[in-house]
């Protein structure tokens, strides 16, 4: 006979706390990410990160220090505010990353950038209602295309919905590999937002690397971040009249590093066109 007495519930269980390691990773990354904008942590960041991944603090604690931390500072230079934002950003990448839950979807993607830029860009969380474009130092100062401000929402979610549908059942690991990197470059293509979309793009795709069930836990994004980037702006270009073609070899050499442990070496240099 079956025992009433028992909860229901039993079964579901609080996540736990992240370990040590996980703590060390998030944070590596967190940090490393913000490289792709040439922004740099202050030494409290790195010592309140320290601390949280010691245990003395979590993560909302953490937040809340730097938090703190700069609402004592009234004056400050372009320079110091732009150390705020690495380390605002950097905690915030940092909690995220230690979360268990993530959906993918249009919406938490969205929301991913919302809980980043919250309080550093009026437009965190925003679709842009304006076209952009940005001059690429790996394209020697030519630009990319990124998607029009009339579609993004509906390209986002097309990307997506497309992605959400395919089926990795039966793919090599090459294949695979391939996939992921087309996948990665035409999302960070429609660049959704004003401002932070690199670091957008790169939260929510580890998170669904890990949903796939792959261990997305070493210094990849660390230590390379802007190679990262500088990878997908590659996969997005093309000027025919000058031999240079879109191609995704090098996002492909930094996932094999990421997910397959291959240790292909990553430099910039090798970008520049």
């Amino acid at each position: 006979m079956k025992d009433t007495n028992n909860n229901p519930f039993d079964e579901y269980i609080k996540n736990l706390p992240p370990t040590k390691k996980e703590l060390g990773h998030a944070w590596s990354a967190a940090i490393g990410l913000q490289d792709v904008d040439g922004l740099k942590p202050s030494k409290y960041l790195y010592e309140t990160a320290k601390k949280n991944i010691d245990g003395e603090i979590t993560l909302d604690e953490a937040g809340d220090l730097i938090n703190s931390y700069y609402e004592s500072k009234e004056k400050r230079t372009e320079i110091e505010n732009r150390t705020e934002e690495a380390d605002k950003v950097s905690a915030k990448i940092a909690k995220i990353l230690s979360e268990k839950s993530f959906s993918f979807s249009p919406t938490q993607y969205i929301a991913i950038h919302r809980e980043l830029f919250l309080g550093i860009f009026s437009h965190a969380g925003k679709v842009r209602d304006y076209n952009i474009t940005k001059k690429e130092w790996v394209l020697d100062g030519d630009i990319v295309m990124y998607g029009g401000a009339s579609e993004l929402r509906e390209t986002l979610e097309y990307d997506l919905s497309k992605e959400k549908e395919f089926s990795y059942k039966g793919l090599s690991m090459d294949d695979t590999i391939h996939h992921l990197a087309v996948f990665v470059a035409n999302l960070w293509q429609i660049h959704v937002f004003g401002e932070g979309n690199t670091q957008t793009t790169a939260v929510f795709f580890i998170k669904y690397l890990r949903s796939l069930g792959f261990e997305v836990e070493n210094d990849m994004f660390a230590d390379n971040s802007w190679y990262f980037r500088n990878a997908l702006v590659r996969a997005n270009y093309n000027n025919i009249k000058n031999g240079v073609y879109e191609t995704t070899e090098y996002l492909e050499k930094f996932l094999r590093n990421l997910l397959l442990n291959e240790k292909h070496e990553l430099h910039n240099r090798e970008l520049h066109i």
